[in-house]
């Protein structure tokens, strides 16, 4: 496995296009890991399941029994992800991608899916590219899906890291409602925020154990390590304004997934024939 490293004062990026085009590391100098690293076992799969960030490509989370409703046309997608038996996350973070361009600070991906290509099966030709620029005090990641049909077809983005998770991690971010779910985290039915699940202000997220989707985000939220001393500003553009919350119960990790739509519904998007979704996330770093 090639890994391309990314180098800029104190911080430390390690990419994997082979495995799902993923981040398998991200840290810095003095402070250490700030997403999960990924382990050498990981990477060997050829996939960015258990990496630290891979795309979210074109979709995210579950398409409920696989069932891809447009119009009324209904294709069915086949199961992708193990232990699963909805399609999730869409192509991307099974798939290698190629490399564009490299840099010491800066490197360019891409991934081009054939109809009914890869472990998902997905009926629509497209593009994805990412972009990621390195610099002393943060990370930013382009990611964009151009639609390669004569016809419009659903698309999605997101952008799924694994964020480093000690007892008194605390996580902020303004958001106005979220969808509950059954016991295979498919939505049921969306709700203002409840105040047990309330971000306005910083709080801790160990425990807490949420796997929801969020609207009416603003754009930003704030990963704070107290005993570190340091501080995580997470900014995503206009084209991610849903956010997953993903903190599993007795784990090391917790996921704050910037996605361009709710869980279940791509199938309620349109991306026009040639036409390209696109945006940037950025990962700004604050000693404190």
């Amino acid at each position: 496995m090639t890994l391309l490293s990314l180098r800029a004062g104190r911080l430390a990026v390690d990419l994997a296009p082979e495995a799902g085009g993923s981040i398998a590391r991200f840290a810095m100098e003095g402070v250490g890991d700030l997403l999960r690293p990924a382990s050498n076992a990981a990477l060997a799969t050829g996939t960015g399941k258990d990496t630290a960030c891979y795309p979210l490509v074109p979709f995210s989370n579950r398409i409920a029994n696989g069932r891809l409703a447009i119009g009324d046309e209904v294709i069915q997608l086949r199961a992708n992800w193990p232990g699963v038996r909805h399609p999730m996350h869409g192509d991307g973070w099974a798939q290698a991608w190629n490399v564009v361009h490299h840099d010491p600070h800066s490197a360019e991906l891409a991934y081009v899916h054939a109809r009914g290509a890869g472990a998902a099966g997905w009926p629509f030709c497209y593009r994805a590219r990412q972009t990621f620029a390195l610099h002393e005090t943060g990370l930013t990641v382009g990611l964009s899906i151009q639609n390669l049909e004569d016809r419009d077809v659903p698309a999605g983005l997101g952008l799924h890291p694994f964020f480093v998770c000690n007892a008194d991690t605390e996580l902020a971010c303004r958001l106005a409602g979220v969808w509950r779910t059954d016991p295979e985290v498919l939505p049921l039915q969306r709700v203002p925020v409840p105040a047990e699940w309330d971000f306005s202000r910083s709080r801790r997220v160990d425990g807490m154990g949420l796997d929801h989707c969020f609207d009416g985000w603003d754009g930003e939220a704030t990963v704070t390590w107290p005993q570190r001393g340091l501080r995580l500003v997470l900014s995503a553009t206009e084209a991610f304004r849903h956010l997953v919350i993903y903190v599993p119960d007795g784990q090391r990790y917790f996921c704050v997934e910037p996605v361009s739509h709710a869980n279940g519904a791509v199938g309620q998007t349109r991306l026009t024939a040639g036409a390209t979704l696109g945006g940037e996330i950025s990962f700004r770093l604050v000693q404190i």
